[in-house]
């Protein structure tokens, strides 16, 4: 898993957050797709580390949790 996805376009990407997340804020991940890959950050720190995975993987990670 690496992100090839320059900052620009990270930064870019239109971002989700769980709908299960509550509003009180708390410990929430955001998830934002590409047609090459699906990214995912922490809802707290916007600016950090960002995951980048290919959508199989994904599609493995979200089948098994």
């Amino acid at each position: 898993m690496k992100n090839t996805e320059s900052p620009a376009t990270v930064s870019a990407l239109t971002w989700f957050k769980s709908s299960h997340s509550g509003a009180e804020g708390g410990d929430c991940v955001e998830v934002a797709t590409t047609t090459a890959a699906v990214h995912v950050r922490d809802s707290k720190d916007v600016t950090g580390p960002v995951l980048a995975m290919s959508r199989g993987a994904w599609a493995g990670f979200v089948e098994l949790v």
